[in-house]
């Protein structure tokens, strides 16, 4: 049984992917400074997978308490989502960013390398892709100009990793790609958590729809597109979890691999109001809503291809946008103030 260091583990997507780990036969510890997470995550993911989870504190740019957790257990490979996700606070805090999604990514490749683990699956994103109006995006689309400090981190990323790659042939990389993911695990007992107002689509809905907030802001109705709003690939984070152990199991059977990015979406284009109509679907009532000034940086439309994945890991997204509002809306009903009590 291969042994997998999950850095952010107790995240929204990290902790989805550790349940799927633990099913599919992997041996997972956590590693997570708990900054955009709740330390009853563990508890809830223990009492789903009915297994006891070696879990560790630790901010990832902390390298003594990494080298710990490398002596102290024989790990095989690590899965990084370590890493600040909000767009829009990237703005504000591009230092604290950079210092945090770069710095920590080169002291876990380091401590990696001094125990000789070289096979690492890395949580990158569609946003790489940047401001193209050529869809569905394909792995061998160039990298594009990112709009913000967190997707530059992305790009960068990716660079170190290909850098590194090229240097020393014994490392096996994957850059996964996601879209956006939606949902929740189907027990309603973890989902996504964020601090602060959303960043993401589904959780501002479904604090809407829980009395949290007031109402929708969507950003722009004057884009090219059925109903003028954006269209994105919509994933469901248990499709995106499967993705990860389909990615490990394929670092496990191929040797030298050096570095490779792969898609992970759905295929499928579903605009801001359609997302809305199946959330109120869901939730068994209307969603207020405004149409506010378009948002910098947003492109009209993006979705995935997905045949890569499918080639190589056999993988393919099979939950519905039916399937991943009703989840998200499950999870929300049953935590309206999320993992605080």
């Amino acid at each position: 049984m291969e042994t997998v260091l999950v850095t952010g583990g107790a995240g929204y997507i990290g902790s989805h992917t550790v349940l799927d780990l633990i099913k599919k036969g992997f041996d997972v510890i956590i590693a997570d400074d708990f900054s955009n997470s709740s330390k009853k995550v563990i508890t809830i993911l223990e009492e789903l997978s009915g297994e006891k989870i070696n879990f560790y504190e630790l901010d990832i740019k902390n390298k003594e308490g990494l080298r710990k957790i490398f002596s102290e257990n024989k790990i095989d490979a690590v899965i990084n989502f370590a890493g600040f996700k909000a767009v829009g606070e990237s703005v504000e805090k591009p230092l604290m960013y950079y210092e945090n999604n770069l710095f920590g990514m080169i002291t876990l490749l380091e401590v990696m390398k001094e125990f000789d683990v070289k096979n690492i699956v890395f949580s990158s994103s569609a946003t790489v892709y940047g401001t193209s109006d050529k869809v569905p995006f394909v792995e061998t689309d160039p990298m594009g100009e990112a709009t913000n400090p967190y997707g530059r981190t992305k790009v960068i990323i990716e660079n170190i990793l290909m850098d590194l790659a090229k240097s020393d042939k014994t490392w096996n990389i994957i850059a996964l790609r996601y879209f956006n993911p939606l949902g929740a695990h189907e027990s309603g007992r973890i989902g996504e958590d964020p601090n602060g107002i959303p960043n993401n689509l589904s959780p501002y809905i479904t604090q809407v729809a829980v009395g949290k907030l007031d109402k929708l802001h969507i950003f722009g109705n004057d884009y090219d597109t059925l109903d003028g709003t954006c269209i994105r690939d919509f994933i469901h984070v248990n499709d995106l979890a499967a993705g990860h152990s389909a990615a490990l199991n394929y670092l496990f059977n191929n040797e030298n691999l050096g570095f490779d990015a792969i898609n992970l979406g759905s295929e499928k284009g579903y605009s801001v109001l359609e997302i809305l109509h199946n959330f109120e679907k869901a939730v068994g009532k209307e969603i207020p809503y405004v149409i506010d000034g378009r948002r910098a940086g947003d492109i009209a439309v993006c979705y995935a291809d997905a045949s890569k994945a499918k080639k190589l890991l056999n993988w393919e997204a099979k939950y519905t946008i039916e399937d991943m509002c009703r989840d998200s809306w499950n999870w929300q009903k049953k935590n309206p103030n999320g993992f605080e009590d």
